[in-house]
């Protein structure tokens, strides 16, 4: 998005438009920005690879079926991992590894435009060399649709969004209530993005897949060509997590914010 600047020129307002490409090698003039989206792109890459691995591998080589054992499993993977990885990239990017909590954060002005959709980009193209290394980990044959994302019989496409609106908000409060905060997140709150994952997920996972990370999806889709519904998977999690966004900035104290 191009910037404007005010100058003032002998009393009078003179309006500058600062062009896209200006506004870009501006944010990516320092190593701190660099190495931020660099942290992106390897946290979303290791989430994919942790996340849609585990859902790939028991499917695909195990020939598990969708049971409460199985979806256990998932569910703990993608809690688990999502917290380690967070903890992991916090001080380097803020942790984020998921579109929808940026788009939160430029929803909430915490981000500049320009810097969230970087972020925005990294996260994509993480999850896509992450579904790529999937394909090179698993035997041929195995792939399946690579722990993608799709709907599950019966279910329509307004119940998945709001399925996928209502997990988004979930994690999305609970990480601006912890590691989007003016204070370094303790060991209990990064412990509560791993629940709240958990749950959402076991809530979520037979109707959806439980997404709540548009760039989660993508990256299989990407590499497997499959784009159905894939929609769902990108104004779902972004609803919710504006919708977070707007309401923790409603509820919080304001010197939380």
């Amino acid at each position: 998005m191009a910037k404007t600047e005010a100058l003032h020129d002998r009393g009078m307002v003179v309006v500058k438009l600062r062009s896209p490409a200006t506004t870009v090698k501006d944010e990516l003039a320092s190593a701190e920005a660099r190495r931020a989206l660099m942290g992106e792109f390897l946290g979303s890459m290791l989430f994919v690879i942790l996340g849609a691995g585990t859902v790939a591998i028991t499917a695909g080589m195990l020939a598990e079926r969708l049971d409460s054992a199985r979806m256990l499993v998932i569910a703990l993977t993608h809690g688990l991992a999502f917290m380690l990885l967070v903890a992991a990239m916090l001080p380097v990017s803020g942790g984020h590894l998921n579109p929808a909590v940026t788009f939160a954060a430029m929803v909430a002005r915490k981000m500049s435009f320009t810097k969230g959709v970087l972020y925005i980009i990294a996260q994509c193209a993480g999850a896509a060399a992450g579904a790529l290394v999937l394909t090179l980990v698993m035997p041929a044959g195995t792939f399946g649709n690579l722990g993608g994302h799709g709907l599950a019989m019966r279910v329509t496409l307004g119940g998945a969004l709001t399925a996928e609106i209502v997990v988004t908000f979930m994690l999305v409060w609970a990480m601006f209530a912890t590691t989007m905060g003016s204070s370094r997140p303790a060991a209990l709150g990064l412990a509560a993005i791993a629940l709240t994952y958990v749950v959402a997920q076991l809530f979520a996972l037979p109707l959806t897949g439980a997404s709540m990370n548009p760039a989660r999806s993508f990256g299989p889709a990407f590499v497997m060509g499959s784009w159905k519904d894939q929609w769902v998977f990108w104004i779902g999690p972004l609803a919710g997590a504006a919708l977070a966004a707007c309401v923790h900035e409603f509820f919080a104290p304001r010197e939380k914010r």
